[in-house]
């Protein structure tokens, strides 16, 4: 058990490390272009899950590439990128609301709350995340800017 504790934070730590390193607004991994790991955002508010894009279905927007699983959701993140662009750049919402950290947002981990989508680093930082959703999303609100740098 404590070396499965051991190697999960090191993954954490790592995976922290590296999207301190990465200047862009947008999560986009560090060997990787896709925003939001190439999954379709504007899946989750048609199709209430997250869907693969498709290479023929891309926009590059805010230096990412942004993939969708359909012509149709193309044309409406290109409508609106704003409407479906993951809140606080795909980072993890939890780790900028509780940490004023950037983290890697997971899109298997995610939530739409007010018609905004949110991405979390995986289960358990979500589980803490939903503790105080409004709470976390006040607080990362407040820190985005300053370190959405």
């Amino acid at each position: 058990m404590k070396l499965k504790y051991f190697w999960n934070t090191l993954i954490g730590l790592t995976a922290l490390l590296l999207a301190s390193l990465s200047s862009a607004e947008i999560y986009t991994g560090f060997f990787s272009e896709k925003a939001v790991g190439g999954y379709d955002t504007v899946a989750y508010f048609t199709d209430g899950k997250p869907k693969k894009g498709k290479k023929k279905y891309k926009v590059e927007y805010m230096e990412a590439t942004w993939y969708f699983s359909s012509a149709k959701n193309k044309e409406l993140f290109e409508a609106d990128p704003e409407k479906y662009a993951p809140q606080y750049g795909g980072h993890c919402a939890w780790a900028v609301g509780a940490n004023s950290a950037k983290a890697p947002g997971n899109p298997k981990f995610w939530k739409i709350v007010d018609d905004k989508l949110y991405l979390n680093y995986n289960g358990d930082v979500q589980q803490k995340w939903f503790k105080d959703i409004p709470g976390f999303i006040k607080s990362a609100d407040k820190n985005w800017p300053e370190i959405a740098e």
